[in-house]
């Protein structure tokens, strides 16, 4: 069910929610150029297991713009939300421009961190493969010709690029063009490439915290579940090692499907985070 809360800055915040209160709650967090909706089936799936949120990041789907948007302010947000919610304890959904924002709210606040379920997200360097190189330019030496680089992402070609590219044909078939086009028509919204432009600047911020979170997740060890897809064009493989280096506990899986997993593997990995969830749930006298 969709619902919507007037965030204390004044911005409006458009979410999902699905369950009962009284089960373990879990925070959807979606990444770029997504919105809550790639979590709809899983939610379905999901919802006898526990009490799902899953938020339009501000200047994303149905939510408005932030005056300032950063994925400190996300975060922020998002821990707003939940508190104006009731809701405690949480398991994080960690997945691409997401992980920035749930992060930051988890090293805030860590004794609330039930466990971690990271999709496809970047945590340290070993994420950043070649296609990241105008990136790292861009966020140490800023210059027109790398900037119009960076943001060349801001597009239909960018769009319809996190679903497919590097993904193979069998697989890329099964996501529907439709994806991508709602995303390049919010994108195109008032105010909505301005919130782009700047979190891609502040991604480099995020990545500068790296070691920081490197030494929560280290310290803290939070239960986690790895989900995967192996051809994801932009955070490359090598990243789940070093997410298993830091907690060795965690359990992983990789599949044939790319940075979007959901959207081909949604049936696949549901199951995966219902018993995880109930695992880590009896194994802590809660369940």
């Amino acid at each position: 069910m969709r619902q919507r809360l007037r965030l204390s800055g004044g911005s409006e915040l458009s979410f999902l929610a699905a369950g009962e209160p009284s089960k373990p709650a879990l925070l959807l967090v979606h990444g770029f150029p997504n919105t809550a909706r790639m979590f709809e089936p899983m939610m379905t799936a999901l919802s006898e297991r526990a009490y799902l949120i899953a938020p339009d990041l501000p200047g994303y789907g149905e939510s408005e713009v932030l005056a300032a948007p950063s994925f400190t302010a996300f975060g922020d947000a998002l821990a707003e939300l939940l508190e104006r919610l009731g809701v405690g304890p949480r398991y994080l959904y960690v997945h691409d421009f997401g992980a920035a924002a749930t992060l930051h709210m988890a090293m805030r606040a860590p004794e609330q961190v039930l466990g971690l379920i990271i999709q496809n997200a970047n945590a340290h360097r070993t994420g950043f493969g070649p296609l990241w190189e105008n990136s790292l330019d861009f966020w140490a030496h800023p210059t027109p010709e790398n900037t119009a680089e960076v943001m060349s992402v801001l597009s239909l070609k960018g769009m319809r690029d996190q679903y497919v590219m590097g993904v193979p044909p069998e697989i890329a078939a099964q996501i529907p063009a439709a994806e991508w086009e709602e995303d390049w028509r919010v994108l195109q919204l008032p105010g909505r490439m301005e919130t782009q432009r700047e979190l891609l600047r502040d991604y480099g911020r995020y990545a500068d915290r790296f070691d920081e979170i490197a030494d929560y997740l280290k310290r803290r060890q939070p239960p986690a579940l790895l989900l995967w897809g192996r051809h994801d064009a932009f955070f490359d493989i090598a990243e789940t090692l070093s997410w298993m280096q830091d907690l060795p506990r965690m359990e992983a899986h990789v599949f044939d499907g790319g940075h979007l997993l959901l959207e081909t593997h949604a049936a696949a990995v549901a199951p995966l985070v219902a018993a995880f969830i109930g695992r880590t749930e009896q194994q802590a006298g809660r369940g």
